[in-house]
């Protein structure tokens, strides 16, 4: 079966003067990706009638499948829904499901429902709805030309409850007719370059239906084996087979053999060992926990955060000694050592971990920008290490969270 060429189209005047991020197209792009199918291109556009006309010619002379975000809520810039009713040459109409839905939300929220509220009901008579759970704008579904026209809300959470439960499994049946399984490998200490190169034999042998992608993140490289076969049985054994060669070869640095965050490792780690963690935070500010905390049974596990900016909180929370703080600064391995034996002690967890250091340019900085300290104890063992991050603010407490919790399983999976 040849792949599906797919293209995706964000409407509004925000994303083109940066006023908006656009997230939609990303995580659109990953589910298609996911799915086999390819996206040729993502195109962002004003809310103006004519460069909308014109982006959808562009991209159906190219795609079979077109995915439009933006522009259909009730205010007088949302022109996606009459533009495409009139491209479409259909007419508008109420839908009793999505009028009903509407009537109970604004039921719900104790708020009036207006005339333009009313609007939010009518779809052309051309397309098939794609209920909206999560808000008031339907999603639409047009074929033209054995072509598939799919038309969303702006707002990201609105938009993902759609896909998933609505446009995605359409998607499926329509154009999907191989089986398509991916099988994952999560490295860590290693850069894609090192690992590119130890594995260049095996991916060099892949057969032509099995691909390899890289993915590095953040301390990390994830790598993703996609196969694409008429037999999910068969296509199954044949990707466990490979993956198992490659985590053979990358054993050393290999943290997980499934799509896992480094959170939800840590997570299954401790709560399938019956240990506890608590954290001593200062420079990442409670992010470390705040990432744990994402993932859904933490509150097994995980004591809880210190969040000791200034080095009076040090002494008095984490009896951090004024002498330590004087000699060697609040950036320094002897401080991040007293911050993780004091959360060991004031948690009362089995392993306690601390961080320390200078993210963003400081006038009486004695240390240089980006310079961390973490330390890891537990058990009767602790280790402590320097980070020099390159980057600006956001970015290195982003890399100090990640190799921070990276440091953590280190840790404790040595202990096992």
């Amino acid at each position: 079966m040849s792949n599906i060429a797919a293209a995706i189209i964000t409407i509004g005047d925000e994303l083109l003067i940066g006023q908006t991020i656009d997230t939609n197209s990303a995580w659109i792009a990953q589910r298609l990706n996911a799915m086999g199918i390819d996206v040729l291109r993502r195109v962002a556009v004003g809310d103006d009638r004519s460069a909308i006309v014109n982006a959808i010619d562009h991209e159906l002379a190219d795609a079979s499948l077109l995915i439009i975000t933006g522009g259909l809520g009730p205010t007088s810039d949302d022109i996606t829904k009459p533009l495409l009713n009139e491209y479409f040459g259909g007419k508008m109409v109420v839908d009793a499901q999505v009028l009903e839905h509407l009537k109970v939300l604004f039921s719900r929220r104790n708020r009036p429902f207006l005339e333009r509220n009313m609007k939010q009901a009518e779809v052309p008579d051309c397309c098939k709805v794609l209920f909206n759970s999560m808000g008031t704008a339907p999603g639409m579904w047009f074929d033209k030309d054995d072509k598939v026209i799919i038309s969303l809300p702006g707002v990201p959470f609105e938009m993902v409850s759609i896909m998933e439960k609505e446009a995605l499994p359409r998607l499926q049946q329509r154009f999907i007719s191989d089986a398509l399984l991916h099988r994952t490998i999560i490295t860590a200490g290693e850069g894609e370059s090192f690992i590119a190169e130890k594995i260049a034999d095996l991916e060099a042998a892949l057969p032509a239906h099995i691909r390899l992608a890289y993915l590095p993140g953040a301390g990390m490289v994830k790598l993703r084996l996609t196969g694409r076969g008429p037999d999910t049985v068969s296509l199954t054994r044949e990707l466990e087979a490979q993956q198992n060669k490659f985590a053979e070869r990358l054993e050393k640095i290999v943290l997980a053999l499934e799509d896992l965050t480094l959170e939800q490792i840590l997570c299954r780690w401790f709560t399938e060992n019956n240990q506890t963690l608590g954290l001593a935070e200062s420079c990442t500010g409670g992010n470390i926990a705040h990432h744990i905390t994402q993932v859904p049974g933490s509150s097994v596990y995980f004591k809880g955060s210190m969040v000791c900016y200034q080095n009076e909180i040090k002494e008095t929370v984490l009896g951090v000694r004024r002498e330590t703080l004087g000699e060697f600064g609040a950036i320094s391995e002897q401080v991040a050592t007293e911050m993780a034996e004091g959360a060991l002690k004031t948690l009362a967890s089995d392993f306690a971990f601390s961080v320390t250091g200078l993210l963003s340019p400081l006038d009486e900085a004695t240390v240089p920008v980006g310079r961390v300290w973490m330390t890891v104890a537990g058990k009767g063992r602790l280790t402590t290490r320097e980070f020099n991050f390159p980057y600006d603010r956001e970015r290195n407490k982003d890399m100090a969270t990640s190799m921070g919790m990276l440091m953590i399983w280190k840790f404790v999976h040595s202990l096992t």
